[in-house]
């Protein structure tokens, strides 16, 4: 495919997205229809879509329009590209602009399309992240790093990093956590790749990696919202017995084929079935939640949040806190969790099972920022009295 020819099909995918397709269904749906596209097509046809998404409103403000075709034009607006190199009607490309197409383009002005965020969202992104709300906001335009877990009972940092060397796959270190590697080459090598396939390294954001590495190394911990187990993998490869659960079981159908992969050993068990079982010396709640810090990797989450949504999060996050907080030895750590930015999912929602319960004691909370190492995350540390 053409360079033209990519952006027109990434405009027929995000004319599907604008008309109500969910982004993933849509780019899927195009790919299954084009099978004449190689990888390199399909890749960059979905980084042409979520670029767009995740610049949403500043690139309708730049393309004059709301449909995908208006948004490409701002799209490439955006990036300092002249569309017309582009929209030429040569070789299955966009047709040339129209003469509005062509006036159209002024630069975002209003806040909330400046911020590429809904208009709701900004009075709380400002009390959450106070002066560095505008930051944040820009940040989760950018694209996401792909960083990976190096598995500390395979190997170690430095071996690991020359395996995937081998692989073809160039990595620098992470500051945020000391297990983690930012890939800067090679990353559609890395699922093939021997260094993956044989559990040497997993992919896991570096926020959450430095989260889980406070957690320490000795006793039985339990992953409450395991989903696909990442963390749970993380805490087994430190020398946690871990167990792990989710309320939708279907969220961890790989995570013993994952555990397997990377030499670990985790329990598994329904929700119904924890109270039955000893309490834990650590209970790890990375709760459901708006996932505001990695709308940079889900950027149409955040067009498709709602206040009402929000709302039946927070309460969500309250259900399983009271939960989690039955099933911790007396002595035990409750780690609650979120991969949000707003205050009232995260410092929130600390202070109100503290108010709920004089049994468990904060003792520490976090908040990573949005940046080029990592995504937004949250982590509060109570100790439950003896």
């Amino acid at each position: 495919m053409t360079p033209g020819a990519r952006v027109a099909a990434a405009i027929d995918v995000l004319d599907a997205i604008v008309a109500g397709q969910p982004a993933a269904q849509a780019l899927t749906r195009w790919a299954r229809n084009s099978r004449f596209a190689g990888s390199k097509d399909r890749a960059a046809v979905r980084d042409h879509v979520y670029d767009v998404l995740r610049h949403w409103r500043s690139d309708a403000a730049r393309g004059g329009g709301f449909s995908g075709r208006a948004r490409m034009i701002g799209r490439m607006r955006g990036l300092g590209v002249d569309p017309a190199g582009l929209f030429h009607g040569e070789g299955h490309a966009p047709a040339p602009l129209s003469k509005d197409e062509q006036q159209a383009g002024e630069a975002p002005i209003e806040r909330g399309v400046a911020w590429d965020l809904p208009d709701w969202l900004l009075p709380l992104f400002e009390e959450s992240l106070g002066t560095e709300a505008e930051s944040t906001a820009q940040a989760l335009t950018e694209r996401a790093p792909v960083t990976l877990r190096v598995n500390l009972a395979k190997t170690n940092v430095a071996d690991a990093q020359a395996r995937l060397v081998e692989d073809g796959i160039m990595t620098v270190a992470n500051p945020r956590a000391s297990t983690a590697l930012t890939l800067t080459e090679g990353a559609r090598r890395l699922r093939n790749s021997a260094s993956y396939t044989e559990g040497f390294v997993e992919i896991q954001d570096a926020s959450s990696q430095s989260a889980v590495l406070k957690f320490g190394s000795s006793g039985r911990a339990l992953d409450l919202c395991a989903g696909g187990g990442g963390k749970a993998l993380a805490m087994a490869a430190l020398g946690w017995s871990v167990t792990a659960s989710d309320i939708d079981a279907a969220r961890m159908k790989d995570l013993p084929h994952r555990a397997a992969r990377g030499g670990h050993d985790i329990s598994i068990h329904a929700q119904e079935d924890l109270a039955n079982l000893p309490k834990f010396d650590l209970v790890f709640v990375d709760a459901p939640c708006s996932g505001a810090g990695t709308w940079r990797r889900t950027p149409d989450a955040k067009w498709a949040l709602t206040p009402d949504r929000l709302d039946a999060l927070v309460a969500t996050q309250r259900e399983v806190l009271t939960n989690a907080a039955t099933l911790v030895a007396p002595g035990g750590t409750l780690v609650y969790a979120t991969c949000s930015v707003l205050k009232l999912e995260n410092d929130a929602q600390t202070q109100w099972l503290i108010s709920q319960t004089s049994s468990f004691v904060l003792q520490e909370q976090r908040h990573w920022s949005v940046n080029a190492w990592g995504d937004g995350f949250y982590a509060a540390h109570l100790t439950r009295e003896v």
